[in-house]
């Protein structure tokens, strides 16, 4: 099983910047789809960002041009990113990192399997 572990969440003003990363350990090819989805106070867990094997990325419309999801393999351990700028308070949210068997198309809650723990972003005014 993959185990996946978030860093890099943390507290910052409005317009402010940060760096998410995300550990796969056990790293497999079975896991085609990688992301990262956020959930709010009183919310659904949503999507954020995705990315697929071929690295097709993805974007939820309210992050688009301000979040960027990147990935790297170093040491039989994937390395899942998504730098967060131009934060507002409306990005305050747990951000978890998953993975996938499925297609990027397909990519929901319900299709990952693998979660990490999640980290805390804040974004105050």
């Amino acid at each position: 099983q993959v185990q996946l572990m978030e860093s890099g969440g943390g507290s910052v003003q409005t317009g402010g910047s940060l760096g998410l990363s995300c550990a796969a350990s056990r790293y497999t090819f079975e896991i085609f789809t990688m992301a990262w989805f956020r959930q709010a106070p009183g919310k659904e867990r949503e999507g954020v960002a995705g990315m697929g094997r071929g690295g097709i990325t993805t974007y939820a419309e309210s992050v688009k041009g301000r979040f960027t999801i990147s990935r790297d393999i170093y040491k039989n351990t994937l390395n899942l990113r998504l730098q967060l700028i131009t934060l507002n308070t409306e990005d305050t949210a747990i951000y978890y990192c998953a993975g996938s068997a499925g297609s990027l198309a397909s990519l929901s809650v319900g299709s990952c399997k693998d979660w990490g723990q999640g980290t805390q972003v804040t974004v105050s005014s």
